[in-house]
Parts: structure tokens; sequence; C-alpha cells
């Protein structure tokens, strides 16, 4: 298998000043990164690291994922978003998985001997939320296989055939859990593994809870209405 990391950036120089330092290099064949419109150097910062950036050609997270797709050429990719939020040596463990035959694999923040950066607050409306996505999806599409409890993190990856196969559609954000509803329409062999999550070093969200949360919900009812996949 060859593997491809795949940075999807939008603004996040601290971030990538933060973690692209930290990357072993020879841990994948392929290293680029798509990014959203930065104005605050991320993409010269990149250039200046020797990283191929790659304009993504229409708005939306889930474009970004689908152009990084496009320009993958390795078996597999493994989406990560550079925020300083996630520890850069997890990136290795998808090679592991991917070798195993395993056509999705997720970082996930949800399972046991993970952590998210919720855990030490009383009230956890982001992580519930997330585990509540989990439950519908699970209940509305799993056929088998397993089961995918952090719904919303950006960190994962996938076969490139696998990818294509899921048809990503263009409702923006729903890229994360609609990776997880089409790998049960198709019956891919999906895992997840513990990640650490923890609070970005530099600036804030570009998805805001309530109106994130309304557009994901909206993707599932499209998800329930669009019926199975045709090979």
């Amino acid at each position: 298998m060859t593997v491809a990391l795949c940075l999807i950036t939008w603004n996040e120089l601290e971030g990538c000043k933060h973690d692209v330092p930290l990357i072993d290099r020879t841990q994948f064949e392929e290293i680029y990164c798509i990014d959203g419109g930065s104005t605050d150097g991320t993409v010269e910062y990149l250039e200046s690291q020797g990283i191929p950036v790659y304009r993504q050609t229409a708005k939306g997270l889930n474009q970004a994922c689908k152009d990084g797709a496009e320009h993958c050429t390795c078996d597999a990719f493994v989406f990560f978003h550079p925020k300083g939020s996630i520890p850069v040596e997890d990136t290795y463990q998808f090679r592991k998985y991917y070798e195993e035959g395993y056509q999705f694999v997720v970082g996930s923040r949800m399972m046991k001997g993970a952590h998210n950066e919720e855990d030490d607050k009383l009230l956890k409306p982001r992580k519930w939320f997330v585990l509540g996505l989990g439950v519908l999806a699970k209940l509305l599409f799993q056929k088998e296989g397993n089961t995918i409890w952090d719904t919303l993190h950006g960190f994962r990856g996938m076969t490139v055939e696998a990818f294509k196969r899921c048809r990503i559609s263009d409702m923006s954000p729903s890229i994360d859990i609609e990776m997880v509803c089409r790998s049960y329409k198709l019956r891919l062999k999906r895992i997840e593994f513990p990640t650490t999550e923890m609070p970005r070093i530099a600036g804030e969200t570009h998805f805001k809870a309530f109106s994130t949360g309304k557009k994901l919900l909206k993707y599932v009812w499209f998800e329930i209405r669009r019926g199975n996949i045709e090979e």
C-alpha cells in the first residue's frame, strides 16, 4: 500500500508551523495540501517547506476533501487538519490498517483510550451531539461490520477506490458523517482507533455548532431519501 498525507487548510498558519516540522516524511509516499483560500501566509509557509499546495476548486469542506482524493496518486490517503490539536504521530497509524485490508479508517476521540477536548468539562454538548449522530447513523444505515462512533472528526482516511465509490455530495460540511453513512451502505471494511484531541493552538473553528448541526441533520434526511448506492 502507498499512503498519502493530505493536509486540509484554511488560514492555519500557526497550526502548520507547529505540526509540519513534526511530520516524519518517510512515513508517506506523498504529502500535499488542499487550501480553501488562506490569506494569512499558510500557503506560502507550506510551499517553503516543499509541500505542494492546491487551491480547492469550489467552496466547502466537501469539495476540499473531494479535491484531496482527486490529487492523490497513492492507494490511500489520510486527511489531516494541521491545527496543533492532534498528535502528528497518529497519522502514521493509518498504514497498518490499510495493509490489513481496511478501506476506511478514523482517528476517534470517542472510544476507550481516546481523549476529547470536552472530556474535562461537566457539560459536553459537542461530544454528545457527535455520539448521538453515531447512534443515528448506526440505526439507519449499518448492516454489518465495525461501528464508527466519531462521526464528525476530520482526522480520517480512505482508500482512493472506496472514496470514489462513496460519491460524496456537495452538501458541505457533511463530509465526515457522509463518509460514515456511505461506508455503512457500501459495506466497506472500516475501523477507528483512539486519538487525543486538544484545543486548537490558534484561531477559531470555521464551523459554528448550532448552524453546522442543522446542516448535518439535513444531510442525514437527504441520505435516508438517497436510498441504496448503485455499484
